[in-house]
């Protein structure tokens, strides 16, 4: 299992924003970590298939990021996800699950499973628009989930979240990592202090750090260092 990213590369108008990256993700957990604007979820949006690059390429095990093939094996939580107000939680994954391809019987199924997941079984019949802001952000999770994916790629994944439920997603993103590559952008350290396997640091569209976190004595020191640098 790789995704490969070769020499890829964005510009709007003047900017560039992502700038000849080379990257190679195994099995694993890799954590994002740069400032507004260094463009972060422009990358994302590439490794999604859902922006073309001016140049370069990403590819998983062969396949183009473009094609169904790589779809149905992607879980993506943007830092916004759009969701209907009036539908319940239930409604909005089975609706997701059609848009995947899933079964009536296993969209169900695999509904009420990510419901317990993520804590929000007693409110899967509740409209989405009484949910609070950790409430929707850990059902943007679930529907991310909802395929089984082989990569998931997570835009600020912990936002609106209390502590007590950023140390359930950090349980649960572990479990998944052993069997799936998982990329996460935060501008919370320790968020990927505490998971990841990998960090990558981007300023200015280009990667200025990757290592392995284990190696790393201080996150938060050498986080400031390049970023202050």
């Amino acid at each position: 299992m790789e995704l490969i990213v070769d020499r890829l590369t964005k510009q709007y108008q003047n900017k560039i924003a992502v700038d000849r990256i080379n990257l190679k993700l195994n099995c694993g957990i890799y954590g994002l970590l740069g400032e507004n604007g260094a463009g972060k979820t422009t990358f994302i949006r590439m490794l999604c298939g859902i922006l073309k690059p001016i140049n370069g390429t990403v590819t998983f095990d062969g396949m183009d990021v473009s094609s169904e093939e790589y779809r149905a094996i992607l879980g993506y939580l943007p830092q916004e996800f759009g969701y209907y107000p009036d539908f319940t939680g239930m409604d909005f994954l089975l609706y997701m699950s059609s848009l995947k391809g899933l079964t009536k019987t296993t969209a169900k199924r695999k509904a009420i499973k990510l419901f317990e997941l993520v804590n929000l079984s007693d409110c899967a019949k509740k409209k989405i628009k009484t949910y609070s802001g950790g409430m929707k952000q850990r059902l943007g999770i679930a529907q991310a989930l909802l395929n089984d994916p082989k990569v998931i790629i997570l835009d600020e994944p912990t936002a609106g979240l209390d502590p007590k439920e950023r140390v359930r997603f950090r349980n649960l993103i572990k479990e998944l990592g052993k069997d799936s590559i998982i990329l996460l952008s935060t501008h919370i350290v320790s968020d990927i202090e505490n998971i990841a396997d990998d960090v990558i640091m981007m300023k200015d569209g280009q990667i200025i750090f990757e290592g392995a976190t284990s190696d790393i004595s201080d996150l938060e020191r050498l986080y400031l260092e390049k970023f202050e640098g």
